[in-house]
């Protein structure tokens, strides 16, 4: 691999003529500029275009796994050091498992921790940025220090350390973001250097060469095309399949039929033990075939014997069903993810818990979440003013089922609903609301992130159905409204949609509920074809108190 590096020209300030230090597992583009005492760690990416250049300020850093990325500039003062996580001195120190991500400026002295994200064109200049921050694109970092897991907007210029200490707390998915990059660029990584290696390369040419059809379309290409048209999978569902095995999760898939579903009862598939993920969607669509008119759910499991992304993909009263709204996971717990679905009980008025409910119950004790319930009545319902039911003190699912049975009997003609609490990060996980006042059962939230899941008036109810928006969303914007959020929508194409290279059409500058259902529908027309998000912020934390996909291509 022939890698354009070069000593340290002498200069006033160094007559050392220190060269570049690269592991043997790294890769650096012959298209980048490595200049002076640069130490790059194993398993490193430089990719083309980049210039690392340590002939003024002297020694740089960059940590093993760390990406730098196309057109990423790297280079320091003479004067000023930072201290590296060795404790020694440094004009520039990048940490392990971090990306540079494309036309950024690293500008010594600076500091970046471990597992951090530097955006598109960001400049981190004379500044330390902590272990775990995320740094979206066009930001500026100028003379402060970012403590650690912090989150860095788009276009946010931090030259004041009042600013960098209001930064808001980066969230989950950032952080899966951020490591599935990290993995995407290993992928390349060792790409490259089996491109560059004959004895590599040259078995993959050979059946390449050997797997083309007539029309010029490899084998391995038509039994793609084949699995996802003709299987019903569902990209996503393809997609979870894809991350969990590039994750290194184990994959599990079970099934219940409609009885055993209220009660849990699910048992396993056929074991999977996929050597490609070919065989992975071969392996649940047999899953899914031998099982069709019962439920059937996909599952990973890490190395601590967890599960992770619990998704039904399957219903009794539907074909297939895609996941959801597959993502990296948005918890460090297992079964952080609770599916939806259209009620498949009695109602909560009767006291019985429907059979989501009790799944939902289920998966946040095996999380490792608390669990409470609140009610409201329906005039202090549209200021959001609900009250805890008792605490409920057992941690059995029995337990749970009946003090929400009991807090359900209690509160007759009330809105009830299920909480899921994170005790360690003291936020919660899950709001689904279990009863209305008319009886019905609502479906179920994404346990992932707040659920702002509540109440449709008949005037609501009619204005959602008769203008694409269902009765939940409205309901959602009815509430981010009342509660003082802003508002916007994000959209994405299904080729980026796998990236999570979502754009925002802006703020929705609505004064009634009226004008933003009428906003929002206004985006779905403009998009039509493509993935469309709706986004809620607190203004005050500056966070997002919400996202939740509203239309699918």
């Amino acid at each position: 691999m022939a890698v354009r590096s070069t000593a340290a020209p002498p200069t006033p300030w160094s007559r050392n003529l220190a060269e570049p230090k690269i592991d043997e597992t790294a890769f650096v583009h012959s298209f980048s500029n490595l200049i002076g005492d640069v130490r790059i760690g194993a398993n490193v990416i430089v990719a083309p275009g980049t210039t690392i250049r340590a002939d003024e300020g002297t020694p740089f850093y960059l940590g093993e796994n760390t990406n730098i990325q196309d057109g990423v500039v790297i280079h320091g003062l003479e004067q000023g050091r930072v201290i590296g996580d060795d404790q020694n001195q440094y004009s520039v120190w990048i940490g392990k498992n971090t990306c540079i991500t494309h036309m950024a400026l690293i500008h010594g002295p600076a500091y970046v921790g471990d597992n951090s994200f530097i955006g598109f064109r960001s400049t981190v200049f004379n500044a330390r940025v902590g272990a775990g921050c995320i740094v979206m694109m066009h930001a500026l970092i100028q003379d402060v220090e970012i403590p650690a897991g912090k989150y860095v907007p788009s276009g946010a210029i931090i030259t004041s350390q009042q600013q960098a200490d209001r930064l808001p707390d980066v969230q989950d998915q950032d952080k899966e973001f951020a490591h599935h990059v990290v993995g995407i660029n290993q992928a390349l990584r060792a790409g490259y250097l089996c491109a560059a290696d004959s004895k590599c390369i040259a078995p993959i040419r050979d059946e390449n060469a050997k797997s083309y059809t007539g029309d010029g379309i490899t084998v391995l290409e038509l039994e793609r095309s084949s699995e996802v048209s003709s299987n019903s999978l569902g990209a996503e569902t393809i997609d979870q399949l894809r991350y969990l095995l590039e994750q290194g999760y184990k994959i599990g898939t079970e099934h219940v039929d409609k009885r055993r579903f209220r009660t849990g009862s699910w048992t396993s598939c056929q074991p999977i033990e996929p050597r490609s993920l070919g065989e992975a969607i071969a392996a649940l669509e047999s899953c899914v075939r031998d099982h069709s008119g019962e439920y059937v759910r996909l599952f990973g499991i890490d190395k601590g014997r967890r599960r992770v992304l619990e998704t039904i993909i399957q219903r009794p009263d539907s074909d297939v069903k895609p996941a959801t709204s597959f993502k990296a996971p948005a918890s460090s717990h297992s079964n952080g993810s609770y599916s939806s679905s259209n009620g498949n009980g009695n109602g909560s008025s009767s006291g019985k818990v429907n059979g989501e409910t009790l799944e939902q119950i289920r998966q946040l004790l095996a999380g490792g979440y608390k669990i409470g319930m609140e009610h409201v009545d329906e005039r202090r319902f549209r200021t959001g003013s609900w009250t805890s039911c008792k605490p409920i003190e057992g941690t059995s699912t029995n337990q749970v089922i009946s003090a929400l049975e009991e807090c359900i009997a209690s509160h007759q003609g009330e809105y009830v609903r299920l909480i899921g609490i994170d005790t360690k990060a003291k936020r919660r996980v899950l709001e689904s609301i279990i009863q209305r006042p008319n009886g019905q059962v609502a479906s179920s939230g994404s346990g992932s992130q707040k659920s702002f899941t509540t109440s449709t008036t008949s005037s609501a109810t009619t204005t959602a159905t008769s203008n694409r928006l269902s009765s939940e969303v409205v309901d959602q914007l009815r509430q981010l409204l009342a509660g003082g959020s802003k508002i916007s929508i994000e959209h994405v194409d299904q080729r980026r949609f796998r990236t999570g290279s979502w754009t925002s059409t802006g703020q929705i500058q609505a004064s009634s509920e009226r004008e933003a259902i009428a906003a929002v529908e206004g985006q779905l027309s403009e998009y039509p074809g493509e993935y469309v998000r709706l986004i809620g912020v607190d203004p005050k934390a500056k966070r997002r108190v919400l996202e939740t996909i509203i239309q699918r291509p």
